[in-house]
């Protein structure tokens, strides 16, 4: 059943993007986990409930009822859970909020934009392949990029920030989550005037 009953009625899909397991833990690619994480310690529940290839909770933020889902699938099939979701509850593309990571962004800069592409970014391609195009809002957690050119960008971004970097990243994942439901409430663009920072 769910708390909002058998199909419920949820407006907005959060889509929190990460890899699952013990290994990518607070690795750079898992922001969107990491906002996840800090979201439930605010709103005192837990994204657990297995559902669309997912864990999945149920809540109400910015007045709207919403399904939050850390999909289980690894990053370049995030869209395979988040179309199952949203067929089910018939969201449209621009009601599904993805939170991600960034390598184009300072670590601790965050991003919100409307839509747009990928940027390289393997789970923003696949739900943008899967889901209808890339009109979907997101919210770009910065991590940086190596400063070295030999450095392989995969084992960057499943590396864990060190010193400073944490730092601003930690202050940018709760930016991130004050972000979330204000978008619900207020929109896009006002979260983009608000949030938008050039560090």
């Amino acid at each position: 059943m769910g708390l909002f009953g058998p199909g419920g009625s949820v407006s907005w899909i959060i889509v929190f993007l990460g890899n699952p397991g013990e290994k990518y833990d607070g690795s750079r690619h898992n922001m969107g986990f990491l906002t996840a994480t800090e979201l439930e310690k605010r709103e005192k529940l837990s994204i657990n409930r297995l559902r669309f290839k997912a864990k999945t909770a149920q809540a109400t933020l910015g007045g709207q009822k919403v399904l939050l889902m850390k999909p289980q699938t690894f990053m370049n099939l995030s869209g395979d859970a988040v179309q199952e979701a949203k067929a089910f509850y018939k969201v449209p593309l621009d009601h599904i909020l993805v939170i991600s990571d960034d390598v184009s962004l300072k670590p601790g800069q965050i991003r919100i934009k409307r839509g747009g592409s990928s940027g390289g970014h393997n789970g923003l391609k696949d739900i943008a392949q899967k889901c209808g195009g890339e009109g979907f809002p997101r919210i770009k957690i910065g991590v940086g990029s190596p400063e070295h050119p030999e450095y392989e960008m995969i084992d960057w971004v499943l590396g864990h920030p060190q010193g400073p970097d944490k730092e601003a990243i930690s202050k940018a994942i709760d930016r991130a989550a004050d972000a979330i439901p204000y978008l619900i409430e207020n929109g896009v663009d006002k979260t983009m005037n608000k949030y938008n920072s050039n560090l």
